[in-house]
């Protein structure tokens, strides 16, 4: 039967209305698709007029009226040799197989991106919350100075595989109930690369890369805590064959203080008074935490390394008191307070002078016999906003 009916193309089609048309009715007779007995053997005479029509010389020895497989293959009508990329062009619409317009090769290329590291460091407090630049010594691979990534002995370079002819990859055949298919898997010989080292690097061995050491500066912003990384781009390992470089992540931990604790960008301490000072009231000296960051070498600085604590008459221990914007400052600006909780300290010696001015105390506020007042260790919320309505 004549190759241009069974498509439905004309003698002038080209070659991609060839195709599309083939793509076509593939879908419509393939034996996955169409069980009949009929359709397989009609999706045979397609495939076959298929291959002779997508094949410039086969095509042009049909128009001359002669055998278009020379002899060599039977007459038409005889089992199909075409290739499995074929059909799977047929259904997925692909671009052709090995060799074919539309589809380049497909070697892998030995160069590729390296992986990306991570190193841990403790900080102090103070180094976290106002930024510190740290040397590190890090150890990853880097490329190859010798061979410059490339893997191949000074002097000489990497050569077409004689397997594959560069392509990276290599055709199997096989028989089929459909004909002859073909299949492209990488080729052994190169690993898919499409290239051979014949001489490679004695540094590198022809990986195109060697672990050393080296020197990295980071500089740790203002407000990072436990758990923040930073990010130095293209600072990470080198991939193979002298490709780019991962990332470096470096992750703070930051170390316990002996004053302070961290609570967000918050900051807490505690300082603890005698009951006389709690009733009478004073001011205290306290500690900030930009005095950690100011060096004996420093004598004269605008940093304020103190600053005083009003504590009122009265304070009760457990109470607290926030001093704003003395806290840690935000990675994205602003900064959180310092919070100080005052606990009121009873003596537990007295001598008799003390325990006399104390009694004579508590006569005078009349207080020698105290009733005591108890209280719900606890409340609910329901029963808090309950006294609240019941006060108004």
């Amino acid at each position: 039967m004549d190759p241009y009916e069974l498509l439905g193309v004309d003698r002038d089609a080209d070659a991609d209305a060839v195709k599309k048309a083939y793509r076509r009715l593939a879908r419509q007779y393939h034996p996955d698709v169409n069980p009949d007995p009929e359709a397989q053997d009609r999706f045979k005479e397609i495939s076959r007029a298929y291959e002779i029509l997508s094949d410039p010389q086969k095509r042009a020895a049909y128009d001359r009226g002669g055998d278009p497989f020379g002899g060599a293959g039977g007459g038409f009508g005889q089992g199909p040799g075409f290739s499995f990329t074929d059909i799977m062009d047929a259904f997925f619409g692909g671009q052709g197989g090995a060799g074919q317009p539309g589809r380049g090769p497909r070697s892998r290329s030995r160069s590729r991106r390296g992986q990306d590291a991570l190193i841990r460091i403790e900080i102090e407090l103070a180094e976290a919350a106002f930024g510190v630049t740290r040397d590190l010594m890090v150890d990853t691979a880097v490329r190859c100075t010798t061979c410059d990534g490339e893997g191949a002995a000074p002097g000489s370079h990497a050569q077409p595989c004689e397997t594959c002819h560069g392509a990276g990859e290599v055709a199997h055949a096989q028989r089929s109930f459909l004909g002859e298919i073909r299949t492209l898997r990488p080729c052994a010989a190169c690993r898919g690369f499409g290239t051979i080292i014949p001489d490679p690097c004695r540094e590198c061995s022809g990986d195109g890369r060697v672990r050393a050491r080296r020197t990295l500066t980071v500089k740790i912003p203002a407000g990072v805590d436990t758990g923040t990384r930073v990010q130095l781009s293209g600072e990470g390992e080198v991939g193979p064959g002298g490709g780019p470089a991962g990332d470096l992540y470096v992750e703070i931990h930051v170390a316990q203080h002996e004053v302070f604790t961290r609570n967000g960008n918050d900051l807490h301490c505690t300082v603890t008074l005698p009951m006389t000072a709690a009733a009478l009231g004073t001011v205290l000296t306290l500690p900030t935490l930009e005095a950690d960051v100011v060096g004996d070498d420093e004598p004269t600085t605008d940093i304020e390394t103190s600053l005083e604590l009003d504590v009122r008459p009265g304070t009760q221990s457990g109470s607290e008191q926030v001093l704003r914007g003395r806290g840690v400052p935000g990675l994205r600006g602003g900064r959180g307070d310092l919070i100080v909780t005052v606990i009121v300290e009873t003596p537990t010696r007295l001598d008799p002078r003390q325990e006399e001015l104390l009694r004579e105390l508590a006569a005078i506020r009349e207080e020698e016999k105290p009733s005591g007042q108890v209280h719900a260790s606890s409340r609910s919320v329901f029963g808090r906003l309950r006294d609240a309505f019941n006060q108004h």
